[in-house]
């Protein structure tokens, strides 16, 4: 870490930092397990979850970008390979091509496997002080809770 001076000191940073990095592997996660699904897809809701789909990993494509800058922004390294995305996320990779029905299932699951990441990095940033990084991981836990209920809604 260099000297940066933005009132949030190197130990905080790092701890902050190590939360983020597990979001940003659970979003990266859940992305790559959204754009699966969008791609193979079939049966009944087909077009319906095709579409949700492309929506859901558009917009965590973006998200994904949003929390490794802030993670650069605390002048820590961001993890970038599926190797250290396996170690740090939550989520876990699915075999084979589950039905549409079980495809909703797994997302859900990952959209609110997303929540408890962001709760445990929204605790961090609160008690270091950190508003830039509360505000961030604040707005991810919206979007994913919203994303989990609409899920929800088709089962």
């Amino acid at each position: 870490m260099s000297n940066i001076n933005i009132g949030i000191n190197e130990k905080d940073r790092e701890t902050i930092a190590q939360g983020l990095k597990c979001l940003l592997a659970d979003s990266y996660t859940l992305y790559l397990q959204t754009h699966n699904f969008h791609w193979n897809v079939t049966g009944a809701q087909f077009r319906e979850l095709h579409l949700m789909f492309e929506e859901h990993y558009t917009e965590l494509a973006v998200a994904v970008d949003d929390i490794a800058e802030r993670i650069r922004t605390l002048d820590v390294a961001a993890p970038g390979t599926y190797k250290e995305f396996a170690k740090l996320s939550s989520i876990h990779e699915v075999d084979g091509v589950p039905s549409g029905k079980e495809m909703v299932k797994i997302l859900l699951a990952g959209h609110e496997a997303v929540v408890m990441t962001c709760r445990k990095v929204l605790s961090s940033a609160q008690e270091a002080d950190d508003e830039s990084t509360a505000a961030l991981v604040s707005d991810r836990m919206r979007i994913h809770e919203k994303t989990a209920w609409m899920l929800r809604a088709l089962s």
